[in-house]
């Protein structure tokens, strides 16, 4: 006979987390919840997605896409599942909003547990999964807790755990694992489940919603749950992509990335390209370097490296960060390894310093291996730069959409103005955008002209396609200037 809540709760109080508990545990919870027999299941609502890493600001939550017609399936035998929706965005930089379908393919041959977590920590699956790997339960306050280790591991090799959350009524209402991110480390996710109904048996929250870096990444209001779905071929196959999208991307691994490379644009002032572009700047004893952390680990020490063969023999002291999405910031942990002092808006400042005080043992990048921790200055409105010949000044850009606490670097002597991500310049002779997003581009002249800048060379952190200068004629003239 399976042990009860209560019966439960009395044995986990004489000791630790106990294997044998976790058996009569998860027996409960899997007949009150109705997944005895259960191999497959779909479920169908509404929900939305948050983009992690993107938030207008460090301190606000992820930003939303709302997604209907919602429906999720997963097939616990392969283990598989398969998510659809439509999402209609509109773009934080203004223009007309666009329908877009969203799919999400998980197969056994996506082995990343970024992938598979999201049918463990499903209740039905963390149930399932605590059956099949060898899950220990303890009593944590009102809840059982009961943990397993996942059959994936880490790119560190340690195993990633699940740590599952039972009520009274044995019902699984938060499940609990840690992904690896570049930004955040050891990143928890956590789901939650709540207002649980009853389809015939089979027990399933009305509302799910899952959180990552502290903020949700994903909610649900689930309308109906149906289990065994006779039609499970047709539900766990994918729709074909929109027309005009293409075919599959040809097989093999991806192109290497292209190698660092640089241009001296000024006496001690360097554009290095290869990626996301990045300005070294030497003074009489160090370097600086605006946007050090680029997309990844291997982005910032190929700038690194640059930023000290181009300017040899002086240690990189400052690197400014333009804003604190992640797709400008993966790279934080190599440039913290560095032992360089991240120089970032005060508004970020919190941000960072915790989440680069998470543990990293999941995947240990360069700032793991190294031991160092986090060095960081704040800019407000202004911060110069200067040992009496070479300056830079970072300035802070007001009313942009896009993020606030953006920062631009100005070096005065050579008029040149490096900014990230407020605007992209179309190639020469091709037609303009239709309904463009000039917000960035008014945001930023109208800052520049209230700071008085004297401005004429512009480096964009996102290299112009073809790659070619950008004066302070191409901005004007796109805004009828």
């Amino acid at each position: 006979m399976a042990i009860t809540w209560k019966a439960a709760v009395a044995v986990a109080a004489l000791g630790t987390a106990s294997a044998a508990l976790a058996q009569g545990v998860v027996s409960s919870a899997s007949k009150e919840m109705g997944i005895e027999g259960l191999s497959s299941i779909t479920y169908y609502g509404s929900g939305a997605n948050y983009n992690l890493g993107q938030n207008n600001n460090a301190n606000y939550p992820w930003p939303r896409t709302n997604v209907n017609d919602y429906r999720r399936t997963i097939d616990f035998t392969k283990p598989a599942l398969l998510s659809t929706g439509q999402t209609y965005a509109v773009p934080v930089t203004g223009g007309p909003a666009a329908l877009a379908p969203f799919t999400q393919n998980i197969q056994p041959t996506n082995a990343a547990w970024a992938q598979q977590l999201e049918i463990w920590v499903s209740p039905w699956g963390f149930l399932k999964g605590a059956q099949q790997f060898n899950a220990k339960a303890a009593r944590r306050g009102e809840f059982m807790e009961v943990s397993f280790d996942a059959p994936v591991n880490s790119p560190g090799g340690k195993p990633y755990r699940v740590i599952g959350y039972i009520n009274r009524d044995n019902l699984v209402v938060r499940v609990d694992t840690w992904l690896e991110n570049p930004v955040f480390g050891d990143m928890p996710v956590s789901t939650e489940y709540s207002d649980y109904r009853d389809n015939n048996g089979l027990k399933y929250p009305s509302k799910i919603v899952q959180s990552r870096g502290g903020w949700p990444t994903f909610d649900a209001q689930i309308l109906g749950v149906q289990g065994n779905p006779a039609n499970l071929t047709a539900l766990m196959t994918p729709p074909p992509p929109p027309a005009g999208a293409g075919g599959p991307p040809p097989g093999g691994p991806p192109p290497a990335p292209p190698a660092a490379a640089s241009e001296q644009l000024a006496p001690g002032v360097f554009r290095i390209t290869g990626g996301y572009v990045a300005l070294a700047v030497a003074f009489n004893d160090y370097i600086l370097i605006f946007e050090p952390a680029g997309q990844n680990d291997a982005r910032a020490q190929a700038i690194i490296a640059e930023a000290k063969r181009v300017i040899p023999n002086k240690p990189i002291r400052y690197g400014v960060l333009s804003h604190h999405h992640f797709d400008h910031t993966s790279g934080i942990g190599a440039v913290v390894a560095e032992g360089i002092t991240i120089v970032t808006h005060e508004e970020n400042e919190q941000f960072f310093k915790d989440a680069l005080s998470n543990p990293r043992t999941l995947a240990p990048d360069a700032m793991a291996r190294s031991g160092n921790k986090l060095k960081i200055e704040t800019v407000g409105d202004k911060r110069v730069f200067t040992d009496g010949t070479q300056t830079v000044e970072i300035h802070n850009i007001k009313g942009l959409p896009h993020a606030d606490g953006m920062l631009v670097a100005y070096i005065p002597s050579a008029k040149i103005l490096a900014y990230a991500d407020m605007f992209n310049l179309v190639a020469p002779g091709q037609p303009p955008v239709p309904n463009p997003p000039v917000v960035g581009t008014q945001v930023f002249v109208a800052n520049l002209e209230r700071l008085g800048l004297d401005w004429e060379n512009v480096i964009s952190v996102h290299a112009p396609n073809p790659d070619r200068p950008i004066t302070r004629r191409d901005i004007l003239a796109t805004l009828g200037r």
